[in-house]
């Protein structure tokens, strides 16, 4: 476009002409005519797409084209920037696309040139207000329009301009009073020029997936041709020593020529969810196997529908999936749904996630924290600020809680759709392009919510202590201490052969101990070993992890309803199931005081006996841990005699067993000294026979 930009500044007309309309007409250039020959080409281009797409009232189509419009109109502005209608359509045409604070300008000048120009001219200026957080001029701007609308065909275009006039007044509110959240570009090891959307991160912040537009290349560089863009791509990256490596595009069994769109990923990393392509509109599985993901499965009837399914979320168990549907007989457009697992495996009939949550408008996004309970969700509905915004709500006792909009500057007049949080809730993960730093259309950002801002203090801890090791001044902002965390706990580490100290891929079994029954089963990765598992608040929970011909490794987690949030790193090492090996058992409970063994012990006593049952070859010697010198040696053995009673009534010879206990001084594991608040454990010793 080297002839228009000689143009700038050297038309006399356009000069003379400054604050009044000037018509694209050849009369108006005569000192430029192969500037207003070229402006005028562009023009007719952005008006033909303009046209075209203003006979359509779909807004997802509008959203699509109507932007194809800006760059040709921008190229006529260039030479006429005075011209109503061009700056009206060109405002427009931003107003539908991601940059929509820009179309403000224009349609203010637009105003100012021709205030007839359109009769829609004030609805839209109204909305460009808005979209500028220019809240009472937007109000203003819609009660005007309103008065112009008749009462009888006017009356759903009122209905829609009333819930602009009531986002307005709830964005004024919201800026009012913003939330403490820190924005940081996620760098250009994540973000490309072209359009990053859809980050999730699984619970430990160690996996991203995320879909992009970007044209790789064989050398794995980014395409610079913009003009060639075609479609979304999933992307990984991995943390390794806290930084997140380049991203990859995975493989094409899994990418194709067609869109796919991330929107989960489970809280171990080690499975993922993404829509299929436009014309397709369901969710597809993959599966870490290893190294390798799995080729995408796509989900049963039960989720997927012939609507369209556009986003969705798993349960910390993995149990229960929800997810955002369009399907007739909804509450709105795009409804929240749920499904949960039988014992088959099998996902249940989908269900609504009720009124509570779900609206007259459209759902657009759903994320629910590990914690089993917090669900965070897009709405276009509820206190929005304008388009969607993101909401959290909270399972209690069967009830979703009033939706909480999570506040300015998280959301913005702007669809602000997606987000997806770490395990405890503190760091979240989207995409946005309302941001000076964005590198591309769209590019990914990292969240720090940093809670209710707290007064300065001083340091209770000892000057000098303080000024020495910990280089802190004095006085010092105290950490944030408030924040609402989840209620829950994170339990990840790797599980490796006792002998080789090699990765072992082994089952992770979490149990309700008060039910003696299998909440869920994890697999740990069979060539890394990690695995990751999250634990509500409110269980007495036991773990255990199980491999054949491996003795079972057992952990408890006594968790309080009021428990608040912590990560524990949990290693575990499989001994071979032979002679010598020793198996901690710390799910085995007894009345305060007494040995008498109680209900919640069953299900590792069950264990114990299928153990001892594939291996006859082997004895066993039940020991009783006396794990302080003020515990009672006596109530050890006698414990340890009502371990072996259970065995022998569950059919274990009794010429297998023997049990002891042990004082203090005499207990050399330190399995039995590592902490645990009981004074009493239990370990079974695995002896040849």
């Amino acid at each position: 476009m080297k002839k228009l930009g000689l143009v700038l500044g050297c038309s006399l007309s356009m000069s003379l002409a400054m604050g009044q309309n000037v018509e694209f007409v050849k009369e108006n250039f005569a000192q430029n005519k192969e500037g207003f020959k070229e402006a005028k080409k562009r023009l007719d281009e952005g008006n033909d797409i303009f046209a075209a797409t203003s006979k359509k009232t779909d807004d997802a189509y509008r959203k699509k084209f109507y932007k194809e419009a800006i760059a040709p109109y921008l190229d006529a502005y260039a030479v006429n920037p005075n011209n109503a209608l061009l700056n009206y359509r060109l405002g427009v045409a931003y107003l539908f696309s991601d940059q929509k604070a820009k179309s403000l300008p224009y349609l203010e000048k637009a105003k100012k040139l021709n205030p007839a120009i359109d009769p829609e001219l004030g609805f839209y200026l109204a909305r460009a207000y808005q979209m500028n957080m220019e809240w009472q001029k937007a109000v203003s701007d819609y009660k005007k329009y309103l008065a112009t609308l008749s009462t009888d065909k006017g009356r759903a275009k009122a209905d829609v301009v009333n819930k602009y006039i009531r986002e307005s007044l709830s964005g004024e509110k919201l800026q009012k009073k913003p939330v403490r959240v820190f924005f940081d570009n996620a760098g250009d090891l994540i973000n490309s020029r072209f359009t990053d959307t859809q980050p999730v991160v699984n619970a430990d912040e160690m996996v991203m997936l995320f879909s992009s537009r970007r044209v790789v290349l064989p050398d794995g560089k980014a395409q610079p041709d913009k003009d060639k863009l075609a479609h979304d791509d999933i992307y990984i990256s991995t943390k390794v020593n806290g930084q997140w490596t380049v991203a990859k595009a995975l493989d094409k069994n899994i990418n194709t020529e067609k869109n796919e769109v991330v929107v989960a990923i489970s809280p171990d990393g080690q499975r993922f969810l993404f829509t299929g392509d436009e014309g397709d509109g369901n969710l597809y599985e993959c599966v870490l196997k290893g190294n390798e993901w799995s080729k995408p499965d796509e989900l049963s009837k039960e989720i997927n529908s012939s609507a369209r399914e556009t986003s969705a979320t798993y349960s910390y168990d993995g149990k229960t999936l929800y997810f955002v549907s369009d399907r007739e007989n909804g509450i709105g457009q795009g409804d929240i749904y749920f499904s949960v697992q039988d014992a088959k495996g099998n996902w249940g009939k989908a269900m609504s996630a009720g009124p509570k949550i779900n609206t007259a408008y459209d759902e657009g996004a759903v994320f629910l924290l590990p914690d089993g309970k917090t669900l965070y969700f897009s709405s276009e509905g509820h206190n929005s600020m304008g388009g969607y915004d993101i909401f959290k709500s909270v399972l209690e006792n069967g009830q979703w809680s009033e939706p909480e909009n999570l506040g300015y500057p998280v959301n913005t007049p702007e669809d602000d759709k997606f987000l997806s949080l770490t395990a405890n809730g503190r760091y979240g993960y989207l995409a946005s392009s309302r941001l000076d730093r964005s590198q591309g259309e769209s590019d990914i950002y990292r969240l720090t919510f940093m809670g209710a801002e707290k007064h300065m203090v001083l340091n209770t801890e000892d000057d000098l202590i303080a000024s020495t090791s910990m280089q802190v001044p004095l006085p010092v902002i105290m950490p944030v201490l408030d924040l609402k965390t989840p209620q829950n706990i994170i339990v990840q580490g790797t599980i490796l052969d006792a002998k080789t100290q090699k990765p072992v891929e082994a089952k992770v079994e979490v149990i309700d101990n008060l039910r003696k029954e299998v909440i869920t089963t994890f697999t740990s990765n069979s060539a890394t070993g990690k695995y990751l598992v999250s634990l509500p608040a409110g269980k007495n929970y036991g773990l255990a992890i199980k491999r054949d011909e491996y003795a079972f490794h057992s952990e408890n987690y006594n968790l309080p309803a009021t428990a608040g949030f912590r990560k524990e790193d949990r290693s575990v090492t499989l001994q071979p199931l032979e002679a010598g090996s020793v198996l901690p058992l710390r799910n085995i409970f007894f009345e305060e005081g007494k040995a008498s063994l109680l209900p919640e012990a069953t299900y590792e006593l069950k264990a114990l006996v299928a153990l001892l049952n594939d291996k006859k070859s082997l004895r066993a010697e039940v020991a009783g841990l006396t794990a302080t010198q003020e515990a009672s040696q006596p109530l050890s053995e006698s414990r340890a005699k009502a371990v072996l009673d259970y065995l022998v009534a569950n059919g274990i010879n009794a010429k297998r067993l023997q049990s002891k206990g042990y004082a203090f001084t005499e207990v050399k594991s330190e399995e039995a000294k590592d902490g645990s608040t009981q004074e009493h454990g239990i370990e079974v010793r695995l002896l040849a026979k």
